[in-house]
């Protein structure tokens, strides 16, 4: 089904009585979170407005001592989330007789289903719930919903990787608070807020929408390369991408970003045809002897970029005289070949590094003009 039509309507009113729930559980000592005490009894994380509803997800804009946040949850209620088992079994008070190894074992089961990676226990720092205490119940109980947010999981592994994840900034029950930053959307002129971009008219636009562009570069070469496996993007569009102000992209929605092993898995279907094998944005082949789609994805993240993205700036003249034509015309010729390279399936991974290094050059050889017209 087309997102919309699973979007609830997203209202203001409905966000406060979400908020007094969860600020309800805890007070009732249901759940905790080092943001509860700011958002239920200080004051200081202020709900602003409802952003929006999809499938179920809540993402609302908040106030935080001053600071824009964003609060996000995959669900509505606290509630809606399978309890862990363990507490449910636990008859101790407060649950603190819990042997550790036993739930170290259940939040590296949890993480593997979300990441479809094998974790070592030293790595699982991220989302321990600290030290024991009056409100140990609650914050296992609040990991554990997190801990079923795939996207939650993502950031918070990521967070200490990658200038292109957002940081967690903290929880409260099943919310947790990430940076507010300026989105992308396709209504935007330039599908990213860019009034404000420094230097002359058009030079200033084309210059910020350059900077911008290396900066996808950048993530894409990062996902591809830095981690133990590459992580695949499968929802490309503006929507699920935000700006800092020194122009670095950042993702700011990853529920559909897989890595390699579970991509595989997620690929690996039964198929009469090529169209089965397609997945969002990650495309695999049917291969019609055994009627199951390849394992190995087709298309590459750089792919999706330059057709979703790159495409929208470079298919017609940058706004700016001060880049030469026949630089654009390179540009636009090189985004028009990466968005459709038609590269037998085996020559993928080395036309997209080729392909990726191109741009780079193009990119540095426009801002280099920029800057020299500036002078």
């Amino acid at each position: 089904a087309h997102p919309g039509v699973l979007s609830e309507r997203c209202t203001d009113e409905k966000s406060r009585r979400i908020l007094a729930a969860l600020c309800q559980d805890y007070r009732g000592g249901a759940l905790a979170g080092a943001l509860c005490e700011d958002l239920c009894v200080t004051g200081k994380l202020l709900f602003q407005r409802c952003l929006h509803y999809d499938r179920g997800k809540k993402v609302l804009q908040a106030d935080w001592r001053g600071r824009p946040v964003v609060l996000k949850s995959k669900e509505e209620a606290f509630s809606s989330f399978p309890p862990l088992s363990l507490l449910e079994e636990e008859a101790g008070e407060g649950g603190q007789d819990m042997p550790e190894a036993e739930l170290l074992l259940m939040v590296a089961g949890e993480v593997k289903s979300a990441l479809g990676l094998e974790l070592s226990n030293s790595s699982l720092g991220p989302w321990w719930p600290g030290r024991r205490g009056p409100r140990w119940r609650g914050q296992l109980a609040s990991l554990w919903a997190l801990l079923q947010q795939e996207e939650y999981v993502y950031f918070s592994l990521l967070q200490d990787l990658s200038p292109h994840v957002l940081p967690v900034l903290g929880s409260c029950g099943h919310f947790y608070a990430v940076e507010f930053l300026a989105t992308g959307s396709p209504h935007h002129r330039a599908l990213f807020p860019l009034d404000r971009a420094p230097g002359a008219p058009g030079g200033g636009q084309a210059k910020a929408i350059s900077d911008i562009a290396l900066s996808f570069l950048d993530m894409v070469n990062h996902f591809d390369s830095d981690f133990s496996h590459r992580l695949h993007l499968c929802d490309i569009k503006p929507e699920n991408f935000a700006i800092r102000s020194d122009f670095t992209v950042v993702a700011i929605d990853v529920d559909m970003a897989f890595f390699e092993p579970k991509m595989r898995e997620i690929l690996e279907q039964n198929c009469t045809g090529d169209e089965d094998c397609n997945f969002f944005d990650c495309f695999s082949r049917c291969d019609l002897r055994v009627n199951k789609c390849g394992a190995q994805r087709v298309n590459n993240n750089l792919q999706v970029i330059c057709d979703k993205i790159f495409r929208h700036w470079f298919s017609t003249p940058l706004k700016s005289s001060a880049v030469s034509f026949q630089l654009q015309l390179q540009l636009q010729e090189a985004v028009q070949e990466c968005a459709d390279p038609g590269v037998p399936s085996g020559n993928t991974r080395r036309a997209a590094s080729s392909m990726f290094w191109k741009l780079r050059r193009l990119l540095q050889a426009t801002l280099r003009e920029l800057q020299e017209a500036e002078k």
